[in-house]
């Protein structure tokens, strides 16, 4: 078994990109000292802006890598892996375009349609559209072969019952890939007989109702659909084809940034307190430095993988599991500092209590971290 191969090797130069790196990080100082931005932890998920999005729209730096024809800007999976890290890092507000941008857009350029191509990226591109993920369920885990949610063919399209949770910004979002079963289950086969559907969530028979997480926010919703109908021109991919299009899917959804960045502000804070002496100086700061520098690497390759049609699913596991362990442990290490901290300000205590508080969610969504490591053990195996 070769070790080596199980995430891809870098082979662009790292210093190319540094001048993109310099213009977005002018542009966020911009931003910050006109005090249009603050800084969040777990930027992702709860920073809603959709003004701050249309300000990358205006700059190009959504929809960077879908292509001219389809009104985005034709750049590569790496320049926009550097636009999306230099956000995460200072905890920029990012959660109304996330999904479109992150997981829609590679999703409608390989399974969509011309009409599902034209109708929705020049809109994401714009920043006017944003996406939700219709895939988790109630009492079913990360087991998406469990899956319960039925669309039934009807005349012109598909009618569709059941109900969706955990979808991120589900209550401002316009649509949402719902995955649903169009097939009996077949007991020998469970991932067969799974569909993918692109629901419109402002429309009849969808009700969508908050979940509340423990720090009174709310971000994530159950999404209800009551006989949704769907029309033919909006069957995404291929009927019976879901478990695949969903697995290729995953890949961008678990190897980017934003799973070892989330904690990230927070740590970026505290080693500036400890460099100013208003907090103890500790010697695991440099231990989270470091995964942060590896998994920056990881992360990389799996992009440069991605943007060369490599399969990266094992690899991209990989960053997911190691990065959002890294994100919690952060959390926890600057929760048992704060309290010897002589001089902290609002912004701290708000990225801690959120860190905090999002802690548990970090090694759950996208996959918990226990069937992930099920994941790349079966990647291994077959090395």
């Amino acid at each position: 078994m070769n070790n080596s191969r199980l995430v891809p090797p870098v082979t662009d130069d790292p210093h190319r990109l540094d001048e993109l790196r310099a213009e977005v990080r002018d542009f966020l100082d911009g931003e910050r000292r006109a005090e249009r931005i603050g800084r969040q932890v777990d930027s992702w998920l709860i920073g809603w802006d959709e003004e701050f999005s249309r300000a990358l729209a205006a700059r190009g730096w959504l929809g960077m890598t879908v292509p001219t024809e389809y009104g985005g800007h034709g750049r590569s999976h790496l320049e926009r892996f550097v636009v999306t890290e230099e956000l995460l890092a200072v905890g920029a507000p990012v959660a109304a375009h996330w999904i479109a941008d992150r997981q829609i857009v590679p999703s409608l350029l390989k399974y969509g349609t011309e009409v599902q191509k034209r109708t929705f990226l020049p809109a994401i591109t714009r920043g006017e559209c944003f996406f939700g993920i219709g895939m988790s369920e109630p009492d079913s885990g990360s087991d998406l072969a469990s899956v319960r949610t039925k669309a039934t063919r009807v005349d012109g399209g598909w009618s569709i019952t059941g109900t969706k949770v955990w979808t991120s910004g589900g209550h401002r979002a316009h649509a949402f890939i719902c995955l649903a079963r169009t097939a009996p289950v077949d007991p020998a086969h469970r991932h067969d007989g799974l569909s993918q559907f692109i629901v419109d969530l402002r429309g009849p028979g969808v009700d969508i109702h908050p979940i509340i997480s423990m720090n009174g926010r709310h971000h994530f919703n159950e999404v209800i659909l009551d006989e949704v109908f769907v029309p033919d021109e909006m069957v995404f991919g291929t009927i019976g084809e879901g478990w695949q299009q969903v697995t290729s899917e995953l890949a961008f959804e678990r190897s980017g940034p934003e799973r070892f960045l989330s904690t990230f502000p927070l740590l970026a804070d505290t080693t500036e307190q400890m460099r100013n002496e208003t907090m103890p100086r500790h010697a695991d700061l440099g231990r989270y430095l470091a995964r942060i520098a590896g998994l920056h690497q990881m992360s990389t390759a799996v992009a440069g993988a991605l943007e060369r049609h490599e399969p990266a699913d094992t690899a991209a596991a990989v960053v997911k599991v190691l990065g959002t362990s890294t994100e919690g442990d952060i959390a926890d290490f600057v929760d048992l500092l704060a309290g010897d901290a002589t001089s902290s300000t609002i912004d701290f205590h708000s990225m801690l209590d959120d860190a905090v508080a999002q802690r548990p969610g970090f090694t759950l969504r996208g996959g918990t971290n226990e069937v992930l490591r099920g994941v790349i053990a079966r990647g291994l195996g077959m090395r």
